[in-house]
């Protein structure tokens, strides 16, 4: 059974595989990690790290869009999500973690050369 990157990021936020949203941002950052790859082809060789990079990037958008929802009931049930700042605290950890598992293979993104002229 072949693991998803929208199957990881919705066990990761706990969104459904079906929510539009979360399936844009899942190709939204698969391609984003795969433009940022050393080397043209290094996909195929750290493929189950960018899985892994594109699913904890897509939760932490998908966390960030729900930060500001804490809970809602309808009738006996209440459903509970992560608080404002806890779901911005792990959306942070996803993207580090992301930054960490991919960092053999991709060019740094906060990182910027220039040239000094003199």
């Amino acid at each position: 059974m072949e693991t998803t990157v929208l199957k990881l990021a919705a066990e990761l936020c706990g969104a459904d595989e079906g929510e539009l949203l979360l399936g844009a941002l899942c190709d939204a950052a698969e391609t984003s990690w795969e433009r940022r790859l050393k080397s043209p082809g290094d996909g195929e060789c750290c493929v189950e790290a960018l899985r892994c990079a594109a699913a904890f990037t897509a939760a932490a958008d998908y966390l960030y869009r729900g930060a500001g929802t804490e809970s809602f009931t309808v009738g006996d049930v209440t459903v509970k999500r992560l608080t404002g700042q806890a779901a911005l605290t792990m959306a942070d950890a996803l993207r580090q973690s992301a930054e960490r598992l991919m960092s053999p293979y991709a060019e740094p993104e906060d990182f910027c050369f220039r040239g000094v002229s003199g």
